[in-house]
C-alpha cells in the first residue's frame, strides 16, 4: 500500500475518492479549540474531517471548515466530510431528519460520507434504507456503517440494495480485527480506524518504541503508518497543532514486512471502546 501524501485517496466501491488520512474530533467540545483544530488540520493539508451527531460539535466543525477553506483557498469539493446518525435517530424518517440536522449544524450542502454509528439490533436496516434514499437522490456522496461486525454486515446486506462503502471500527495494534478486514475487502467495503492510537494507551509500548527508534519516528507515527500499509483509512484525533502536524508525517518512510508482522503480533482482541455485540445505548 503506497500512500504518498495527505491528499492521497482510496477509491470507494462507488468510485468516490476518500482520503486515506484525516482528523477525528471525538470528545472535542464545541468552542475555539475545536474550530482551531479543524482549521489547523486543513491548513496543514488534511482534507478529511470526521465528526458525528453525538459528539455535539458539528457547529464548531462547520465553522472550522469554513474558516479553514477560506484560509487555505480551497473549495468544498476538495474536502471529505463525514458524520454519523446516532442510535436514538435510527429508523427511516428519523435518519433522513438526522442527516438534515447534521447538514444544518455543519452549514454544508452535502456530506461526503454518512454512517450508521452503531448496529442497534432491529433498527439499522430501516436506517440503511434511509441512507440508500439519500444516496440515490444524490444528497450524500457515500454511505456506510460504523462498529459493524461480520454478522451485522451480513444481516444488513441480505436486504440492502447498496453495499456499504465504509465500515469505521475501533482498530489498533491491540485489536487488529483481521477476520473483519478480510470480509470487508472481499465485499469492497473500505475499513476505517477510529481510536487508532488506542486513546494513547500504546504510546509507551516497548515493541512499538523499538520499531519507532529504528525509523527515527514516534510511536504514534509508526501505528498510523501501519494502518495505511494495512489498507485501513485512519483519522487520529488531536487538537494540538504540533501533534496534528506530527501525526501526518507518515509518508516519508515504509515499515518492513517483518515490522508489520511484529505490530500485528501485539493483537489481544482488546477494546477501549464499547463492544458492538454488547452495548446498551
Amino acid at each position: 500500500m503506497t500512500v504518498k501524501n495527505l491528499k492521497d485517496t482510496t477509491t470507494l466501491n462507488n468510485g468516490v475518492q476518500m482520503p486515506w488520512f484525516g482528523i477525528g474530533v471525538f470528545k472535542v467540545e464545541e468552542g475555539p479549540e475545536l474550530v482551531e483544530a479543524v482549521k489547523t488540520a486543513i491548513k496543514h493539508g488534511y482534507r478529511s474531517i470526521d465528526t458525528a451527531a453525538i459528539y455535539g460539535n458539528e457547529e464548531g466543525v462547520g465553522q472550522g471548515i469554513r474558516e479553514g477553506m477560506k484560509e487555505a483557498g480551497i473549495s468544498r469539493e476538495e474536502l471529505f466530510v463525514t458524520s454519523k446518525v446516532w442510535n436514538a435517530d435510527l429508523g427511516y424518517d428519523s435518519s433522513i431528519a438526522a442527516y438534515e440536522k447534521s447538514l444544518n449544524k455543519l452549514e454544508l450542502e452535502y456530506l461526503d460520507l454518512f454512517l450508521i454509528h452503531w448496529p442497534v439490533e432491529g433498527k439499522y436496516k430501516e436506517s440503511w434504507r434511509a441512507l440508500e434514499t439519500l444516496y440515490k437522490e444524490g444528497r450524500v456522496k457515500a454511505i456506510g456503517v460504523s462498529n459493524f461486525q461480520i454478522h451485522h454486515l451480513e444481516d444488513l446486506m441480505k436486504d440492502a440494495e447498496i453495499v456499504p462503502m465504509v465500515n469505521q471500527v475501533e482498530y489498533h495494534p491491540r485489536l487488529t480485527q483481521k477476520g473483519l478486514q478480510t470480509f470487508c475487502m472481499e465485499h469492497g467495503i473500505q475499513m476505517e480506524a477510529w481510536s487508532p492510537l488506542m486513546q494513547g494507551q500504546l504510546l509507551d509500548n516497548q515493541v512499538l518504541q523499538e520499531i519507532a527508534d529504528k525509523y527515527n519516528k514516534s510511536v504514534a507515527q509508526v501505528i498510523l503508518r501501519w494502518d495505511l500499509q494495512n489498507g485501513v483509512v485512519t483519522i487520529p484525533k488531536s487538537t494540538k497543532e504540533h501533534r496534528i502536524v506530527e501525526n501526518a508525517e507518515v509518508f516519508d518512510f515504509m515499515l518492513t514486512e517483518e515490522d508489520m508482522k511484529r505490530i500485528d503480533g501485539l493483537n489481544q482482541n482488546h477494546r477501549v471502546g464499547p463492544d458492538p455485540d454488547n452495548f446498551d445505548f
